[in-house]
């Protein structure tokens, strides 16, 4: 049903809304006996063209519910789309026997792809996603009287007809009062410098080239070093392991003992064997 009713020859507001709008309002207004025959005919005989009257006899309508929501900063055209969208669900689930004409039953459903539309492009970052707070973003903006930030007992009222805490309501203003910002920023000026996001947001040590440098330095680090070790006697080695490449480091007492050798010994072949390496790593 869906497919079938965006290939009917619906009217889609384009660049002239105001075409649209007059197009629209002149389209008859069906009346409750030729609404609910048409509704039958779709809903028992699956008729499209009835379905196809449906729609367009309510067009009207979404254009009046749509231009509620032009507070938002979208476009009236586009609300009106997604608004249609909502009429041509409402249309194909309709059932007659509900006892209510269509108008009142396709408000639920035009608002809903509405609200969705509305929520997905007033910012970049959703500022709603639980049902409390969809509630509260479309009935915040009604109940401010005022502009400017609202006072405490304003944000106790709202909270109160609302059904919600005053700390959720005091952030979603603070969410409605918030603007995008670019990542890159706009050039800076002496009179209003800007500080970008990508100015302290930036991770030098996550940069590819970095990285990959950093991952070879280390590999070729960790060859020489051990082929550093493998110049040293078994001893000497194990010595300068246990001092400088272990988490716990043994103490010259502790390997003094290993060894059955003084810790003045065990310290003279720590420096010697370090001596070597460092003339080794540097060749």
């Amino acid at each position: 049903m869906g497919t079938s009713l965006q290939a009917l020859d619906i009217l889609v507001p384009g660049s002239n809304l105001e075409a649209y709008i007059q197009t629209v309002n002149s389209i008859p207004v069906l009346s409750p006996q030729k609404e609910r025959e048409l509704s039958e005919k779709l809903f028992f005989e699956n008729d499209l063209d009835a379905a196809r009257q449906l729609v367009l006899s309510h067009l009207r309508f979404v254009v009046y519910v749509a231009k509620s929501y032009s507070g938002y900063g979208l476009a009236e055209a586009d609300l009106i789309q997604e608004g249609n969208v909502g009429l041509m669900k409402a249309v194909r689930r309709f059932n007659p026997e509900y006892g209510v004409r269509l108008v009142s039953f396709a408000v639920h459903w035009v608002k809903a792809e509405i609200h969705e539309f509305i929520l997905r492009n007033w910012r970049i970052v959703k500022v709603a996603t639980t049902k409390a707070q969809r509630k509260l973003f479309f009935n915040l903006r009604r109940a401010k009287k005022r502009l400017g930030w609202m006072n405490n007992r304003e944000v106790d009222q709202v909270a109160k007809d609302l059904g919600l805490d005053a700390a959720v309501v005091r952030q979603m203003e603070e969410r409605l009062g918030a603007s995008d910002e670019a990542f890159d920023g706009m050039e800076d000026t002496n009179d209003s410098p800007q500080v970008a996001p990508a100015r302290y947001l930036e991770d030098s040590s996550s940069d590819p080239a970095t990285v990959v440098e950093r991952q070879k330095t280390e590999v070729s680090s960790l060859k020489v070093l051990r082929r550093a070790l493998d110049e040293l006697d078994a001893r000497s080695a194990d010595i300068v392991a246990q001092r400088w490449l272990q988490d716990r480091k043994a103490t010259l007492h502790q390997l003094a003992d290993k060894y059955g050798i003084s810790a003045e010994r065990v310290r003279q072949v720590e420096k010697n064997a370090l001596k070597k390496m460092r003339i080794t790593m540097q060749a």
